[in-house]
Formats: C-alpha cells, sequence, structure tokens
C-alpha cells in the first residue's frame, strides 16, 4: 500500500510512520507492506487527502487543521486553550471523543486510524518579550490562513497576519512582522530561533497529526487485515509520542544555547482573554456543542 506525506524524513512523525510500517510488516507475516512517499512527493495534503478518496493512494498523515476542511468536526480541535495539559488532550484523543472524530470522516471515504502528536503552539517574537496578553498589543503576529487562529491573536489584542511559512524568517527579520506561533521544533527546524529571542510557553493550541485511510482501500481489506492494520496504527502513535517529545527536548536546548529566552506565562490569563473565540464558535456551529462539552468535562 502506498503512503503518503509532507514532512521530511527527519520528522518524529516520518519516525512514527515507520514505526507503523514495521509493526504491519511483523503481524501479517510480511503480507502487507507499505511503500513511504514523504517530503510532498505526491503533493500537499490536500492533494494526498484527494489520492485517498478515489483509491490511488491507501494512507496519508495530515493536520487535523487541514482536515476540518473535509469533516467538520476537525475544527473542535483547533480551539484555543481546549486542552488543560498534554495528558488531557491525549485522554480525549484516545478515548471515546476522538475516536468519534475519526470515524467521522468515512463518509467523506476518510477513515481516522490514529493521532499523532503535533506538539502546541507557542508565540515567538524578535523585540519584545510577551508575558501576558497585554504584551501582544500592537504585533503583528504571522499566522496561518484559518479562521481560528486569526480571530484568536485578534482577540488576545495583537493584529493577525497570515502569510506563508516559507516567508516568515525574511519577515521577521525585516520586521514586517513582529513574530509568529509554532511548536518548538518547527521553531528551531526553521531557524526562526535566530531572528526571535523570545519564546513564550502560552502552548495556544495543540492541533493534533492524523493517520487516515482511504475507505475504498479499507473496504478492500479483510477482517484480519483490518485488525492489523489499526493495531499497528495504535502502536505507531504510542511511539511517535516519544519521538516527539525528545525532539522537543532537542529543540528547546538549542534554542536556549542559541540565547532565546524561555517565558512561562500564566496561561489562565490568555485563556481568559481568549474566550471569546470559543464562544463565537459554539453560535457558529451549534452542532458542535456535545463534542466541546465532552472534552471540557
Amino acid at each position: 500500500m502506498y503512503l503518503a506525506h509532507t514532512l521530511p524524513q527527519t520528522h518524529p512523525v516520518h519516525k512514527g510512520i515507520l514505526e507503523f510500517k514495521k509493526a504491519l510488516n511483523e503481524k501479517s507475516g510480511g503480507k502487507m507492506s507499505v511503500k513511504i512517499f514523504p517530503d510532498g512527493q505526491l503533493g500537499s495534503e490536500r492533494e494526498a487527502l484527494e489520492l485517498l478518496q478515489i483509491g490511488s493512494v491507501a494512507i496519508t498523515k495530515v493536520s487535523a487543521a487541514t482536515l476540518s476542511n473535509f469533516v467538520p468536526e476537525y475544527h473542535v480541535l483547533g480551539i484555543p486553550y481546549l486542552f488543560k495539559d498534554k495528558q488531557h488532550q491525549f485522554a480525549v484523543l484516545e478515548g471515546e471523543v476522538g475516536k468519534s472524530i475519526l470515524q467521522k470522516g468515512e463518509k467523506f471515504w476518510l477513515r481516522g486510524l490514529c493521532y499523532y502528536d503535533a506538539g502546541s503552539r507557542s508565540f515567538y517574537t524578535s523585540n519584545k518579550a510577551v508575558r501576558t496578553p497585554e504584551d501582544l498589543k500592537g504585533l503583528k503576529i504571522r499566522v496561518m490562513n484559518n479562521q481560528m487562529a486569526i480571530n484568536m491573536v485578534n482577540a488576545l489584542g495583537g493584529s493577525a497576519t497570515p502569510m506563508s511559512f516559507g516567508e516568515l524568517y525574511t519577515a521577521i527579520q525585516q520586521g514586517v512582522v513582529d513574530g509568529a506561533e509554532n511548536n518548538a521544533p518547527s521553531f528551531v527546524s526553521s531557524n526562526h530561533y535566530e531572528v526571535s529571542k523570545y519564546y513564550t510557553l502560552d502552548q495556544h493550541s495543540s492541533v493534533p497529526d492524523v493517520l487516515l485511510i482511504g475507505t475504498k482501500y479499507w473496504s478492500s481489506l479483510s477482517d484480519q487485515e483490518k485488525v492489523w492494520v489499526q493495531e499497528s496504527a495504535d502502536e505507531s502513535s504510542q511511539a511517535q509520542k516519544r519521538f516527539w517529545q525528545e525532539s522537543v527536548e532537542q529543540s528547546m536546548a538549542t534554542a536556549k544555547k542559541a540565547g532565546v529566552e524561555v517565558i512561562i506565562p500564566n496561561k489562565a490569563l490568555f485563556q481568559e482573554q481568549s474566550k471569546s473565540v470559543l464562544e463565537t464558535f459554539r453560535k457558529e456551529h451549534p452542532e458542535m456543542n456535545p463534542i466541546i462539552y465532552k472534552i471540557i468535562k
């Protein structure tokens, strides 16, 4: 089976996918093999999802943010400060709520297998330390072109500026934007730590990655093969969490060594200030309220 994703081979998610390949090969006694196409060889995340829907590719890994354009329930996972911490996040994702969201994609020919840790996004800035939401006032912060991210930065008093990730290094260097937000491995692998000397661990959003199988391919498998695929995915998900944690620790060490000041703010202040984002989402998507209620509970 073909598996396509957009990440480099050094990435902790790619390492998790290698674990999936290895586990499936072992469980099936070599009957089921996986050919991996990393680095966006078969196109963007969106294109990979479309290849799954028509059955040209069996499996892909995409961000839940990209997936929310196909399966609306994934939008919920992007709500700022939704998860108290890593334990809460994975209790939700690996429990009833997470599993039901994975199945919601079936009517769009996209069956979720498991979640991968993609970390928590936090603010980084070039010239001014952000210790409270007040400090974001008047700062231009680069965000993904995603309505929830835009609303969140604006609610916190910053000025949300969508732009492509590729242009960001130069934009920070030249002062076009004052900062951005991302997880630690991305902050370091993009070299943004060279031009941003403050990293504020407010951990506003923790949007996971999702491993998916096309229902066209899934329905061609025997019951035994389905069990092997699901078990291999679950095992790879646990291994990938460890790879991610190692990557975070290495990245933070690199940033600190380069003189980046790491700030641990009072998260409650940020959460309070961005409540309007959750309220707006609830009004616009009342059908999502039961899911949100279960997560918060």
